[in-house]
């Protein structure tokens, strides 16, 4: 099976051969270029030249989020989108006064974390590949907090993880320690367009060695258990008698249709803490979430 990327490269090198054998309409040149993105909300975006007649192929240095994709679909078609490339191509020629913007999230989350383009037509020019790049960071080796980019609300939707149904909670049952020396309060289920995720606070009884949560499962009604991603947020042991805060992420789509589930997350010295009746909120009749 051929590779989204070397696909969408082969089709790049069939069309630079296309273009010594056959006149462009409109003596249009088609050029090859590299285009370094925007490292500030401030600063213009780069632009590129498309047509209704020729695909623009874009190439970018590391995996992008296409779920993250964003156009005008009135104006702009995407032929392809690949885990480092996409296809566009105009609908129509743009008009001479018209700018339509592409946008699309880096997988990595780097700064900057987000590629966005300026799509005009030029009548003498076309953009038949472009070489995306991106600003290198001034000290890539040891990259400062302040370099990081903050995720903003507008991401989740972008990103997908948000839809027009929102996001939904419900409350999770309070465990008290038990000989496991495990409990959890204050915690909440979470489903979104595609995931849920339950937030937990765990505290580590006041004589037990410090414990590290290592693994999540969901177990329903039938089937078997549904393992779950888990986030340690602060990322160590939780001391003794200190509380710390996890996270329980899973896809719906491995998800069985259950009225509840015990939660058994898993660590260190083959203890474990489990929660009964963990209830996720359902999502609204006819929406597929």
């Amino acid at each position: 099976m051929i590779q989204p990327f070397r696909l969408a490269l082969a089709l790049a090198l069939a069309w630079g051969a296309a273009a010594h054998a056959e006149p462009l309409p409109e003596g249009r040149v088609r050029r090859e270029r590299p285009v370094t993105v925007a490292s500030t909300a401030g600063e213009p975006l780069p632009m590129v030249h498309i047509a209704q007649d020729t695909p623009t192929l874009l190439l970018f240095p590391a995996p992008i989020q296409r779920k993250s994709l964003t156009f005008d679909e009135s104006r702009i078609r995407v032929l392809d989108a690949g885990e480092r490339s996409v296809i566009v191509q105009a609908v129509s020629d743009l008009r001479k006064d018209e700018q339509q913007e592409l946008g699309v999230f880096f997988a990595d989350g780097r700064a900057p974390a987000r590629a966005a383009f300026s799509l005009v037509t030029d009548p003498a020019e076309v953009d038949t590949r472009i070489d995306v790049q991106r600003p290198a960071l001034p000290d890539s080796a040891c990259p400062t907090a302040a370099q990081s980019r903050v995720p903003q609300p507008e991401d989740f939707v972008l990103l997908g993880y948000v839809d027009e149904m929102g996001v939904t909670t419900s409350e999770v049952d309070t465990v008290e320690s038990s000989a496991q020396g495990l409990s959890s309060n204050r915690s909440m289920s979470f489903r979104g367009k595609g995931w849920v995720l339950v937030d937990l606070q765990v505290l580590n009884g006041m004589d037990r060695p410090a414990w590290t949560p290592r693994e999540a499962l969901l177990v329903g009604r039938v089937g078997g258990p549904l393992r779950a991603r888990l986030v340690n947020v602060q990322g160590d042991a939780i001391p003794p008698g200190k509380e710390r805060r996890v996270l329980v992420v899973a896809d719906t789509q491995g998800l069985e249709a259950s009225a509840s589930f015990t939660l058994e997350v898993r660590g260190d010295g083959g203890r474990s803490l489990t929660i009964q009746k963990v209830r996720f909120p359902r999502p609204a009749p006819g929406e597929a979430r």
